[in-house]
């Protein structure tokens, strides 16, 4: 009792899917390798301006705290290669100092250019907490 058939259709269907597979592993790979950085220098940014606007309000003295945190965020985007056509401002509000960074930077995440996302950084870094409060008392 042998129960063995032909099956033609059904020959080299394995190496097929894998390369499927490893074409679909290596879209999300080159994805990740191009969008990753990205996005990590972008929350280090955000860390960056909310550290200069609360050194820059912590600053004792006749310190200009809004010349302050510029410096602080200049230094900040050189270390985050944030692209020079960046939006920065920087304004007094109140007792507080706000800090605003808006830039684009396009990744691509299908090879060859098929397809780039925009990255959009629109931030905003206002000081809270127990300084605010003590400053404008």
């Amino acid at each position: 009792m042998q129960n063995v058939t032909n099956r033609v259709n059904e020959r080299g269907s394995a190496g097929v899917k894998f390369l499927i597979v490893l074409a679909f592993i290596l879209l999300v790979a080159n994805a990740g390798y191009n969008y990753i950085p990205v996005a990590y220098q972008g929350e280090a940014m955000k860390s960056d301006m909310e550290t200069a606007v609360l050194q820059g309000m912590a600053l004792p003295g006749n310190v200009d705290p809004v010349k302050n945190v510029k410096e602080r965020l200049e230094k900040a985007i050189s270390a985050n290669e944030v692209p020079s056509d960046a939006l920065v401002e920087v304004k007094k509000v109140g007792p507080g100092v706000n800090a605003h960074v808006n830039y684009t930077i396009p990744v691509s995440i299908l090879p060859f250019g098929i397809y780039r996302y925009n990255y959009v950084f629109d931030h905003t870094a206002t000081p809270s907490g127990l300084l605010l409060k003590q400053s404008g008392s």
